[in-house]
């Protein structure tokens, strides 16, 4: 009986040191009814032999404003949408409304909608980055833009495919007085065919100008866009529509007169093609100094003043107050030696017509020698002003120049010298104020 108890203890003793050895090993064998495997007391050969779970890469974080569920989006502060960890991939914006372009960062971590968004819109933006390890983050914000409790509306004086002198300004009308005028005037591009420098100018609060620092290049087509949907033009008052127009600068015809001579010069895109004799204001009715263009013609034109009322043929406007380039068939005798009108630019019949059939919109009329001054806003007069002047009168106080490809905004004093100009282009400022 010892004998058998020593065996059996000794049985017992080897049949420990085999369960002890399998739970030690990398994977049990022990009975799924039997104690959880555990790693106390295992080896440091053991442990090293365990593999261990790589961590999944972190993608980058991404930020979309406005953000998901936005109800009351401010449309001109646009969209931003950043990158925090890694570059931008891709970024899709899909709405009912004016299609929505943007830019990136030269670093791609960043991007931003180039224009204000639509009043009172839908957008939903998508936007996917990626980490240097390659994880992806993708994130998606929709939202909608508020809708303003007061709007307003811009018109164009430029008509649709219509031609203009060179000397002519683009006229923007505002239906309510403008206090941002800067936002409004980075809402604007424009595109022409033949390069351009000018500069914006507000007359007053709620006309804007466009003119080019020199006189346009003939023959030049011009698109204007105003992505006015969304500006903020002053408190609580955003534009709701964009303004397109596309129109074209024709001949260069530029007429420049002297009381004193008593002569008028055309030029015909650069070459002096006419000197006709004429007759100005006499005293009391001097023709007034200053560079116009022509408003508007008419053949023949009712003119009514102190002891005449006659309808005067070949009528070719260049002040509000009425001054004209016209036929004068009664005092060809005194054209090129007196001044006797009431104030316009007498010219010889045949003389008048021709200048007549030239004379378009925009076309540059300048007096001279006269010892009247000419008034502001007593027709386009925005030749008046100097370039400084021209953009002192901008809110952002920069040129704009602008191509085929659009327009930028850029410092003056980064320009080139003024080029050659057509002859006797520079305007002799009048009473500008």
């Amino acid at each position: 009986m010892r004998a058998i108890r020593v065996l059996s203890a000794m049985t017992g003793a080897v049949l420990a040191v085999t369960v002890a050895a399998c739970t030690g090993g990398a994977a049990s064998t022990a009975s799924p009814a039997g104690p959880a495997p555990s790693t106390v007391g295992q080896s440091a050969r053991a442990a090293s032999a365990t593999p261990s779970a790589s961590p999944t890469p972190a993608g980058p974080a991404v930020t979309i404003t406005p953000g998901n569920r936005s109800g009351q989006a401010d449309p001109s502060s646009g969209i931003t949408v950043t990158a925090a960890g890694g570059t931008l991939r891709a970024v899709t914006v899909r709405t009912a409304g004016d299609p929505v372009a943007g830019r990136y960062s030269a670093d791609r971590t960043s991007w931003h909608s180039d224009w204000a968004l639509n009043v009172s819109q839908s957008y939903t933006v998508t936007a996917t980055a990626a980490a240097a390890s390659g994880a992806t983050t993708t994130r998606t914000s929709a939202f909608r833009t508020l809708s303003p409790a007061q709007t307003f509306t811009t018109q164009i004086f430029e008509g649709y495919q219509q031609s203009y002198g060179v000397g002519m300004p683009i006229i923007l009308t505002f239906s309510q007085p403008v206090t941002d005028k800067a936002a409004v005037e980075r809402a604007i591009t424009l595109r022409t065919s033949r390069p351009v420098t000018g500069a914006w100018y507000w007359d007053g609060s709620q006309t804007l100008d466009f003119r080019p620092r020199d006189y346009w290049p003939a023959h030049t087509t011009v698109s204007f866009t105003g992505h006015f949907d969304g500006v903020k033009a002053g408190p609580g008052l955003y534009g709701y529509h964009t303004l397109t127009q596309a129109f074209g600068i024709g001949d260069s015809v530029i007429a420049v007169a002297s009381t004193k001579t008593h002569k008028t010069q055309i030029y015909l895109n650069g070459k002096l093609k006419y000197d006709w004799p004429i007759s100005s204001g006499k005293p009391g009715d001097a023709t007034p100094n200053g560079s116009y263009l022509t408003i508007e013609k008419g053949n023949p034109v009712r003119m009514v003043g102190p002891g005449y009322n006659l309808l005067v043929p070949w009528s070719v406007r260049f002040t509000f107050s009425g001054d004209y380039y016209h036929d004068a068939y009664w005092s060809v005798g005194q054209q090129g030696f007196e001044n006797v009108s009431h104030g316009c630019v007498n010219l010889a019949p045949a003389n008048a017509e021709t200048y007549y059939k030239l004379a378009v919109p925009g076309d540059p009329i300048t007096i001279s020698d006269s010892p009247k001054a000419g008034k502001w806003d007593n027709g386009w007069t925005e030749w008046f002003l100097s370039w400084q002047q021209l953009l002192e009168g901008s809110a952002t106080h920069e040129a704009v120049v602008a191509n085929a490809s659009g327009s930028t905004f850029v410092n003056p004093a980064t320009l080139p010298a003024d080029h050659a100009k057509a002859p006797l282009q520079t305007a002799k400022p009048g009473n500008a104020a």
